[in-house]
């Protein structure tokens, strides 16, 4: 069997605010808690466990997804319509704007915590 990532564990300060935050932009469903983990499932299999975290700060992470064209197509849109900030670069200096590189395209923007998120598309390489 090869090495795959099965989960990871997703500080929030509201874990089902960022969980439902997370599947609604991506158009995933929020799973059934177990034990301090709310999990979001991606298309392939990985699970993003949000646990709430009573810390001042938490740590930001990043978190890329990657989708096909019709669905960032989609995912873009939930996140203009919702008002989001987003940015085609990750030190925010293109705000309003989407990258393309090597033949794919993306997009940087933030979740509920802070956490910065990229959804892109494959590239050619």
């Amino acid at each position: 069997m090869s090495v795959q990532l099965n989960h990871t564990i997703v500080v929030a300060r509201d874990r089902r605010e960022s969980a439902e935050f997370l599947a609604g932009i991506l158009g995933l469903s929020v799973g059934t808690p177990t034990g301090p983990f709310l999990p979001v499932v991606t298309g392939n299999g990985v699970t993003l466990d949000f646990a709430t975290s009573d810390e001042p700060t938490i740590p930001t992470q990043h978190y890329a997804f990657l989708v096909s064209e019709p669905e960032f197509d989609v995912i873009f849109d939930r996140i203009r319509q919702s008002g989001i900030d987003y940015w085609a670069d990750p030190t925010r200096r293109h705000p309003g704007e989407t990258y393309r590189h090597n033949g794919g395209r993306g997009v940087y923007f933030p979740d509920p915590s802070g956490h910065f998120l990229e959804i892109l598309t494959p590239t050619a390489g």
